[in-house]
């Protein structure tokens, strides 16, 4: 009964991952890596954070798929991520990723995550402000997920200057309206308006003008170069045009010899 109920509220969609493309007909599932590169192969500047390897993540635990701390990416999406990655260097940047491919193994786990409703270890670190029920009908959880077809990843921007993240006003996988790209600002012109009329918080949270102008910088670096951004995460941009469109890959995430 749950699952038919997963299938009418959700679609094909997943926890920080829903995208307004992920309602294609889908090709059965593949398990095969051919086309997949391991990202630091091809922009070996970048940093790794894999969320879901680790502990740090909204669920609390290591990730069903995530055999290694590495990251993959078709190759298509991987050189264009070169671009992006020799674009913000030039600015006093690298980038910074968390997750990119995801097996559907993982995406599993989410939604078994979810159903344990009793389950909420992480909640004061990432949806502090949700009852842990909300998360289907509101579509933080889903039964698929755009970073499935590989061609998806989520990212943020290292400041080379003072050594640390740049500063974005969230973390990464936060659960909530703050998370907007549009959350302050206009991410269309790169106006801040500081309108945090959306955050249910009380009191209210806020991002600064600075918080702002930095998710900026990094869209725009990622917009200039073949991807497209997601209206719900300031950290999620996919492939614009991505090679496996309708398809979902099955093997786990690993070093690709």
């Amino acid at each position: 009964m749950l699952a038919a109920i997963l299938v009418i509220i959700c679609g094909v969609c997943v926890v920080a991952s829903c995208s307004s493309d992920d309602d294609n007909t889908v090709i059965s599932p593949t398990n095969d890596s051919s086309q997949f590169v391991t990202i630091t192969d091809v922009v070996p500047d970048v940093i790794l954070e894999i969320r879901y390897y680790g502990t740090y993540n909204f669920v609390g635990t290591r990730i069903d798929g995530y055999e290694e701390p590495t990251a993959l990416l078709t190759r298509q999406a991987a050189d264009s991520l070169k671009a992006v990655s020799d674009d913000v260097k030039k600015q006093g940047y690298r980038l910074k990723i968390y997750d990119a491919y995801r097996p559907q193994k993982g995406v599993d786990h989410f939604v078994r995550w979810a159903e344990d409703i009793t389950d909420s270890l992480m909640k004061t670190y990432f949806y502090p402000d949700l009852d842990k029920s909300v998360l289907f009908p509101q579509e933080y959880i889903c039964l698929k997920s755009g970073h499935t077809r590989g061609s998806t990843l989520d990212l943020t921007l290292f400041d080379m200057a003072t050594e640390k993240e740049l500063d974005m006003g969230g973390t990464f996988d936060w659960f909530g309206p703050e998370s907007h790209p549009d959350f302050c600002g206009n991410p269309e012109t790169g106006e801040y308006t500081g309108d945090n009329s959306k955050s249910p918080a009380q009191p209210k949270r806020s991002i600064t003008a600075e918080q702002f102008k930095n998710r900026m910088i990094l869209r725009r670096a990622m917009l200039a170069h073949g991807f497209k951004p997601f209206d719900t995460e300031w950290w999620h941009f996919t492939l614009r045009e991505e090679p496996f469109p309708d398809t979902y890959f099955t093997f786990p995430v690993k070093q690709i010899k």
